[in-house]
């Protein structure tokens, strides 16, 4: 059977590739379709190992013109785009698996009690975060294009349809396809941060709206079935956070007055959904009879569940229309505007228990329901926005007004003579910034973002993150700041330990913290912690952040226990290994027992939004499998590591950090080889996100961001961050006497056991014969035995790998997710070699610009990135 659905998708793709030769043939002509052609096939067989093949490639490439180069890297970009689409739709419609039905099972052969279990449910929080870190490569004009085109192969394979509905659905489909090839894949400009929050307001509103009230309303429905408990009408298994509009951390574009424009287009677009809702509910519930409660409201009117909810609507409407005048500088009146959840959510609830009163209970439980779980889940601000700054810029406000009042400056002082003041400011009625100080632009910013804050319903806020926290006065800077601008209400302050010695002294920092009495009464028994992976990855290599994030989560947690505080974790992980990318149900249950208490939350970012919640079929299968990862984490969860396997793991993490750092910071042959090696340097040119790719415009591999330092590996298929001395360090271990020891975490800790899991991921994209071709066009012979060792290093990691998880190839145990990447081999191929030629010609041009050139380089990062279903 799933040979059979292999082979659907196989043709498919074929399908679509088909049409998108018909389309450049009626632009270009037959002798271009017969090139394109011949260049896929040539890449198909260098994928198989024919080295004529990828010699022919070189050859055929070498010859072409600029303009011809960008034709061809559009041409196959424009394939693995498509090969994407097909695989997605063909997994939204043919997977059959039911995470939470599998969750059952688990629990039934642990002989779980319907009370444990209950218990585990109440504890369900998810908070999802969206972000625009720019790992997203696609325009947005494009994701409409392809979205409407998965809509139609939807139609095509699943739907009886007779010979003229077909044919339409096809012209359709190659409508599409040949509109997408005549639009700009690239941007032109970078996208502003508040572009960004309305692509996350997109996502909202064409799949998550309609996702999650079916998500609650099928968890609901098979937790009755199973266990005979229901839900609560005001059950909120899942929350959305965003960072789009919010985080500032090196971003100089996100300013206060984004943050304050993206707050207000998040209310109006959720007010024109609820809108919408109320509209088709007006429709809906025509009902004369009601409750008493509801006809003394309304008086005696034929439709009374109409004449509460008409008012309603008209203020909806005018929140839409005010917001849209206030945000273009027109005069508003925001005393019609409907501000508070409250104010939506009670006269729902009144035409709820009106309906269950009076009989129908059914109507009740139909759209009103539905409407009514999305009032609790996104709220009249849609989602919640996090802010986010680096610590450094905190104490610049302290450092300026410290000497300002002649009090010498805040940097200088020790981390105790500042946590003494800090307090005491904290304590003071006073007023802390004086009327007349004229503060540096850097520091003005950071005081009008504060009271952007203290301006807004507290509703339309997460969490203040500070980047690079270390010191408790980190946090307490924060806290005085957030005081000093008028904010009343305790917002949760939560640092962020992202490099491998702040990760190891994040216990020593919450626990002064904590024993702190003033901080306990702020935080209110509820402490944020957020957990870096990015950061710690590319400072201490892939095994020792994995193990730092795991310990130091652990004495988090139990030092949570200790001062009776709920611990929330906060997850900053990528798309990608490197970044601490995982699937969601392992990335769960590998974490550290009692780790899930306070609840999950974690970053969804760039491309894997659009994957794993771009349609709403995909957004309720990735719900379903976070719950149920989280339900069985919580009532079944992993266990602690024995002494022998910490002994073996701290072992490991120091010699793969040794190992790593010899590289990447000690080796003087690393920085040059990865500048020539590799499109870091026309990667900056790229217009993805709206932040820049260095967090210093000035520095070096050390400010360059993690996202960027994973990408420019990933397009050479070298994809070094994720695996660069752990094997190494594995093998340290083994010879060391532990193969028992390695044996036994293999087959009873989740945590090792995903490590290695990813690994067998990561070996199956990298391609040591690819990186070799990057080498022997790019790299100077000087250079050339650097190349050449990482790749010896690669090859003896794959084989070791192999030999540990008792398999003859990579991937042999997830064959869906292999028949998947070698779905698209063949189409990537050709962009690697072009790529090559591109740098090669690009380089050659030195300071000149040539534009065709840059933007078939574009053409190619962008389609190499999704090829590969990654890239930062």
């Amino acid at each position: 059977m799933e040979q059979q659905l292999h082979s659907q998708l196989k043709d498919t793709v074929r399908y679509l590739g088909a049409t998108l030769g018909d389309t450049i043939k009626a632009q270009l002509g037959e002798e271009w379709l017969e090139r394109i052609e011949k260049v896929r096939i040539d890449g198909r067989n260098s994928f198989k190992g024919e080295q004529s093949a990828g010699e022919e490639l070189k050859a055929l490439f070498a010859d072409l013109k600029d303009d011809e180069l960008l034709t061809v890297g559009r041409a196959f970009a424009q394939f693995l785009n498509l090969a994407n689409i097909a695989e997605q739709e063909f997994n939204s419609s043919n997977d059959i698996s039911d995470p939470v039905a599998e969750l059952f099972q688990h629990l039934e052969t642990a002989d779980v009690s319907a009370k444990t279990f209950e218990q585990a449910l109440s504890q369900l929080k998810i908070e999802l975060v969206l972000t625009a870190h720019p790992t997203e490569v696609t325009r947005r004009t494009l994701i409409h294009k392809h979205g409407e085109l998965a809509r139609c192969l939807s139609e095509l394979n699943h739907t009886q349809l007779t010979d003229i509905q077909r044919q339409r659905i096809q012209t359709r489909i190659a409508d599409l396809i040949s509109q997408a090839w005549h639009t700009e894949e690239i941007r032109s400009v970078r996208p502003t941060p508040v572009d960004e929050a309305r692509w996350g307001f997109s996502v909202i509103e064409n799949s998550l709206w309609e996702a999650v009230p079916d998500f609650i309303r099928e968890l609901d429905a098979k937790i009755s079935a199973k266990y005979g408990i229901n839900l609560p009408l005001d059950a909120t298994p899942v929350k959305f956070c965003s960072w789009m509009g919010g985080d500032r951390d090196g971003n100089p574009f996100v300013t206060a007055k984004v943050t304050e424009q993206v707050l207000l287009l998040a209310r109006k677009r959720a007010a024109k959904l609820f809108a919408q809702d109320l509209d088709k509910l007006q429709v809906e519930l025509s009902m004369r009879d009601c409750n008493a409660k509801l006809r003394d409201l309304v008086g005696d009117v034929n439709e009374p569940y109409r004449a509460l909810l008409r008012p309603l609507l008209r203020r909806l409407q005018n929140t839409e229309k005010g917001i849209m005048a206030y945000v273009n500088e027109r005069p508003a009146d925001a005393s019609d505007w409907v501000s508070r959840k409250e104010e939506l959510l009670d006269p729902l609830m009144l035409c709820y228990a009106s309906l269950c009163e009076c009989g129908m209970k059914l109507i009740a439980d139909g759209y009103l329901l539905d409407t009514i779980r999305r009032v609790h889940c996104f709220g009249v601000n849609l989602l919640k926005l996090d802010i986010r700054q680096d610590s450094e810029r905190h104490a610049n406000v302290f450092s300026e007004l410290t000497r300002y009042y002649g009090l010498g400056d805040y940097a200088q002082w020790s981390e105790e003579d500042k946590q003494a003041f800090l307090l005491k400011e904290l304590g003071s009625k006073r007023p802390l910034l004086p009327d007349d100080w004229q503060p540096s632009d850097e520091v003005q910013e950071v005081l009008d973002t504060c009271k952007v804050i203290a301006k807004h319903n507290r509703d339309g806020f997460g969490i203040y993150i500070i980047s690079m926290a270390s010191l408790p006065s980190d946090v307490l800077s924060v806290q005085l700041l957030l005081k000093s601008s008028g904010v009343t209400w305790p917002m949760s302050v939560a640092p962020l330990f992202e490099t491998l010695d702040d990760l190891n002294n994040a216990e020593s920092v919450i626990s002064k913290l904590l024993s702190i009495d003033w901080y306990r009464g702020y935080i209110q028994g509820h402490q944020h912690v957020m957990i870096g992976y990015s950061d710690s990855a590319k400072d201490a290599g892939a095994i020792a952040a994995g193990w730092a994030q795991y310990t130091s989560q652990e004495a988090l947690v139990a030092l949570a226990d200790k001062f009776n505080v709920e611990l929330t974790l906060f997850h900053g992980r990528g798309g990608t290994i490197g970044r601490g990318g995982l699937p969601a149900h392992s990335a769960i249950l590998s974490q550290p027992p009692g780790s899930l208490k306070g609840g999950f939350r974690v970053t969804e970012q760039g491309e894997t939004i659009r994957y794993k919640f771009g349609m709403p079929v995909l957004a309720q299968r990735s719900l379903n499998l976070y719950a149920s990862a989280i339900i069985e984490a919580i009532v079944l969860p992993p266990p602690a590591p024995k002494d022998s396997w910490r002994e073996a793991m701290t072992a490991m993490a120091a010699d793969g950090r040794d190992n790593y750092r010899q590289t990447v910071r000690h080796d003087e042959s690393f920085v040059p080889y990865f500048r020539v090696a590799t499109p870091e340097q026309e990667l900056g040119k790229l217009p993805l996100g709206s932040r820049p790719s260095k967090r210093k415009p000035t520095g070096g591999i050390e400010s360059l961001r993690a996202i960027p330092w994973i990408f420019a590996w990933a397009q050479t298929r070298l994809v070094l961050p994720s695996w660069l001395g752990v094997m190494k360090a594995v093998k340290k271990t083994l010879d060391n006497g532990h193969s028992a020891t390695i044996e036994e975490m293999q087959a009873s800790w989740p945590f090792f056991r995903s490590r290695l899991s990813m690994l067998d991921m990561v070996f199956y994209k990298a391609d040591p014969r690819i990186s070799a071709e990057y080498d022997a066009r790019l790299v100077p012979d000087e250079l050339k035995h650097f190349g050449e060792a990482l790749r010896n290093e690669l090859t003896f990691s794959i084989e070791l790998l192999l030999k540990l998880l008792k398999q003859e190839t990579t991937m042999e145990s997830d064959p869906k997710g292999k028949e998947s990447m070698k779905i698209r081999a063949g189409y990537l191929q050709p962009l690697h070699f072009l790529q090559i030629e591109l740098l090669k010609r690009i380089r050659a041009q030195g300071d000149n610009e040539c534009p065709v050139l840059e933007r078939a380089m574009m053409v190619t990062i962008a389609g190499i990135a999704i090829g590969m279903r990654n890239t930062g």
